[in-house]
């Protein structure tokens, strides 16, 4: 009953191991720096600020309109004024005749006009820089996020790894309680011990039973929180026992702070901020521009209306040709000193948003500093407790087996044994932490130097 039982925890814990390949950390990085939806928006974040570099490149080309215009209507006229508020304004030519009348014709307006901006003192050009500076940032960004992410991902892989071997500890625990319990109870029953000692010890391996299920439930979660960040269905992982039987080798090279995608991106963000105050200086600088127009104009009504209002033709045809053509270019300069004086605040804002990012980058730098010394102290510590954990265990196995040795010669009592199984289970969990751990403070250092690659180098096959 008992054996079917653990065997159906193991199938529910880890289902990978009958039904999938095993999943290698070096999988899981890589799986975490694609898969993950953040880093997809990322990704596409990228592409539009390429899209925006690629607009802004188009402002150094002129501007070039073509336009046709076809209509019909009278030409009633009257002296006066006229002004068009806040646009282009359309007005019948013709001089005032004395009375009114309805005659209407067909008119034509063909139109080619070119504006190009050759000279904006720098203003172009420092908006070009502005998004490419962009460009850089959303790109930093990326590699922050892929970054931080595989971290994250890395850490719930150890975390997935000691809850199944915890799980595979529980397991041999039980085996050892029923290896107790077979004991007391023969004993029992021959009359040799107490029928309490039986039920202590039957009572301990139901205790071992709920630490698998316990122990099972840890499993299941990991396996939860590590297909969320690889972006899978929920799934049992088989993962590479070498963690768990190894401990890392590291090398004592630092990395530059500089070179960590945490200050890259800050440090992206500080040079984008001052290509704004460059451009922010430019916006408030005159333009110059070069203009052409060339004007095609046509109508139905005769040259001479004025002085016989029948001179006129209601053809489509007549008004819809070209009858007069006109032409203008020249050059323009314009330069609104009420921006030259407003920018300045502008660009003092944008100063001290650039300056208040240098500030983030001190506290940024500091922080990594300070947790590349934890990092590194933390993982001198874990390889402490991993021989310490390995002394314990290796005591607490011997005791064990001599408490076994004692207990089936009736030289011991069942608690003294007991004692020695829960020593014993304590040691082993203690011992696959303590591996663990050395892991874990290897993740962390690789968090604290920005390199991915530390982990994998401490892997020696």
């Amino acid at each position: 009953m008992n054996s079917k039982f653990n065997a159906l925890i193991i199938l529910l814990g880890c289902p990978a191991i009958f039904l999938g390949q095993q999943t290698g950390l070096e999988d899981v990085l890589m799986k975490a720096g694609k898969n993950y939806q953040s880093i997809k928006k990322k990704e596409v974040n990228i592409k539009a600020s390429h899209e925006r570099l690629t607009l802004q490149k188009t402002y150094y080309l002129p501007e070039v309109t073509l336009m046709a215009q076809q209509n019909f209507g009278t030409i009633n006229a009257q002296n006066g004024p006229m002004y068009s508020q806040g646009g282009l304004g359309v007005a019948s030519t013709s001089m005032p005749l004395p009375d009114q009348n309805w005659n209407a014709a067909f008119g034509s307006l063909y139109l080619a006009n070119i504006n190009w901006n050759v000279y904006t003192f720098g203003r172009l050009k420092t908006k070009e820089q502005l998004e490419t500076a962009d460009v850089e940032v959303q790109k930093s960004d990326l590699n922050q996020e892929v970054f931080q992410h595989q971290i994250k991902a890395a850490g719930a892989y150890f975390n997935l790894l000691v809850s199944q071997r915890l799980e595979h500890v529980q397991l041999e625990n039980h085996k050892r309680s029923e290896v107790i319990y077979t004991i007391a109870k023969a004993r029992a029953e021959s009359g040799l011990i107490p029928e309490v000692d039986a039920s202590l010890a039957k009572a301990e391996m139901s205790n071992a039973q709920t630490a698998i299920i316990n122990a099972n439930d840890h499993v299941l979660e990991y396996n939860k929180q590590l297909a969320d960040l690889l972006a899978e269905d929920f799934t049992g992982y088989q993962l590479d026992h070498y963690f768990s039987e190894n401990i890392p080798v590291t090398t004592s090279e630092v990395s530059s702070l500089e070179a960590h995608p945490n200050m890259m991106f800050i440090s992206k963000k500080i040079n984008k901020s001052k290509f704004q105050e460059a451009h922010l200086v430019t916006t408030g600088l005159p333009s110059l521009s070069l203009f052409g127009v060339f004007q095609g104009r046509g109508s139905g009504f005769g040259w001479n209306y004025v002085q016989d209002n029948s001179a006129y033709s209601p053809s489509y045809l007549k008004g819809a040709g070209v009858d007069r053509m006109n032409y203008i270019f020249g050059f323009n300069i314009s330069w609104n000193l009420t921006d030259f004086y407003r920018n300045s605040s502008k660009v003092n804002e944008q100063k001290l948003m650039t300056k208040a990012l240098d500030f983030d980058h001190q506290l940024l730098q500091q922080e990594l500093t300070n947790q590349q010394r934890l990092a590194e102290s933390k993982f001198k510590n874990a390889l402490a407790k991993v021989t310490e954990a390995k002394v314990q265990m290796e005591a607490a196995t011997d005791a064990y087996h001599q408490q076994k040795a004692l207990y089936e010669n009736g030289l011991t009592t069942i608690v003294d044994f007991t004692q020695a199984l829960y020593l014993l289970n304590r040691a082993e969990i203690n011992y696959e932490i303590a591996k663990n751990n050395s892991w874990q403070a290897t993740v962390l250092i690789a968090a604290s130097q920005g390199d991915i690659s530390i982990i994998t180098k401490a892997i020696i096959h």
